[in-house]
């Protein structure tokens, strides 16, 4: 019995060190979020592109853009080193300070104010919208983007290729590096 109780015990406490797998590490570094104001903040001191992912909590589409497209090791480095990238909700609650203006859900509506603006009240999620530095030229661009789609315009806008290639020109002759 005595030799009963010891083996269980050896085996029961012994057991989570043979479970556990050598799996790769996760990615522990990820984009950085800031808030509008931040980002105004920022922009006064070094101006750059702006990326704003706009979601919602409901939006299945937002949570697979978030799992897939921004947990990307590249994605995350490329972002972080040209863009300032906010994360809105476009049913936040609060009022958000943008340019001089106080925005907050528009009335009747689930909606903030400038979200819909940014949107050109086109609401449809998740959304991305590209802007160049200091909040000029913005480009929604609505629905998931996988990594390479991604990748295509995020370094079409960070290029400035937009004042010299049509778009269609670029994306035929866009060679992606990403997700490979």
């Amino acid at each position: 019995m005595k030799y009963s109780i010891c083996l269980f015990a050896l085996l029961f406490f012994s057991a989570p060190l043979f479970s556990q797998s050598k799996k790769e590490p996760a990615n522990t570094k990820s984009i950085q979020w800031l808030t509008v104001e931040e980002v105004q903040a920022k922009m006064k001191k070094e101006p750059r592109h702006v990326y704003v992912d706009v979601y919602t909590d409901w939006c299945y589409w937002c949570k697979v853009m978030e799992k897939k497209t921004f947990s990307n090791a590249q994605v995350i480095d490329y972002m972080n080193a040209n863009f300032y990238c906010i994360h809105f909700n476009a049913e936040r609650k609060d009022t958000v300070l943008f340019n001089g203006k106080k925005y907050s859900l528009l009335e009747g509506s689930n909606i903030n104010e400038l979200a819909a603006d940014w949107m050109n009240n086109q609401m449809s999620y998740p959304t991305s919208i590209l802007f160049d530095a200091n909040f000029t030229n913005k480009q929604p661009i609505p629905g998931y983007l996988d990594i390479p789609t991604f990748e295509m315009i995020i370094k079409y806008i960070s290029g400035n290729k937009q004042k010299s290639i049509p778009f269609e020109k670029w994306k035929s002759e866009f060679k992606g590096e990403w997700g490979k």
